[in-house]
């Protein structure tokens, strides 16, 4: 019987973006066609050091790494990426041949939010990676954001300052949530064109300098403009240290 996916399923699915850390090019294929045909949007990288210049320039919301890796082991991998602020909220499926329970408590000490076993059918691995998306999304399924009086209704596409009613272009808006949902990090300009737009828009990044002086312009009559920062060489945070 073949895999389906809802309707629903995969229109949530299309803004994903999913890093598939792996060796093997048949693991890496096979997984790619079936996570795609569920609409999510897919990176590959072949080893650690890969996929660590990846994550330099793509924030993904969701990693699956392989255990046996050529250079840092996927275990070493996970631990590392936890332990750093810019990737320590992005969830980790750790997919491996190994299926003993020693080694499946190893992989999650290291920091990994679920492990599956190879081989795995595409339906189990639709199954975990929706899973591991929902706990992890408990901030984005907040109706109201509020950071220092700053209040943004996500279902409602508001923005509020006690009772004053800020007004915002969808784009702004949707900068905002993103940053508010994710406060005190940098992101890179590609890192916002990638979460913003998608990883299948080609625009210029500075795209994303216009659209943080729009931000800033409709947040700076009630001061909160300078919760937008920009951090030189970086990119930008929303920050309320000054």
């Amino acid at each position: 019987m073949p895999e389906t996916t809802t309707e629903t399923e995969k229109h949530k699915s299309m803004s994903v973006n999913i890093l598939i850390i792996d060796d093997e090019p048949g693991v890496r294929e096979m997984v790619s066609f079936t996570l795609r045909r569920q609409g999510f949007n897919i990176i590959c990288a072949e080893d650690s050091q890969t996929g660590l210049k990846t994550l330099g320039e793509i924030l993904p919301d969701l990693i699956l790494l392989d255990w046996m890796l050529p250079d840092i082991s996927g275990v070493d991998l996970a631990r590392r990426l936890k332990g750093d602020e810019r990737y320590e909220d992005i969830p980790i499926i750790m997919l491996t041949a190994r299926g003993e329970e020693d080694d499946k408590i190893r992989g999650l000490d290291a920091g990994a939010d679920d492990y599956i076993t190879k081989p795995f059918s595409p339906r189990e691995l639709g199954a975990r990676i929706n899973a591991v998306l929902r706990r992890g999304s408990s901030s984005h399924g907040k109706d109201v954001i509020s950071i220092s009086g700053l209040e943004l209704n996500q279902k409602g596409h508001r923005v509020h300052v006690q009772d004053s009613e800020i007004n915002l272009g969808p784009t702004e808006f949707k900068l905002l949530q993103f940053l508010m949902t994710h406060p005190e990090r940098v992101f890179s300009r590609a890192q916002l064109l990638d979460r913003i737009w998608g990883s299948n828009v080609y625009i210029e990044e500075r795209t994303v300098d216009v659209h943080i002086r729009r931000l800033r312009k409709a947040l700076e009559p009630m001061a909160y403009d300078r919760m937008i920062q920009t951090v030189r060489g970086a990119g930008y945070r929303l920050s309320t240290e000054e």
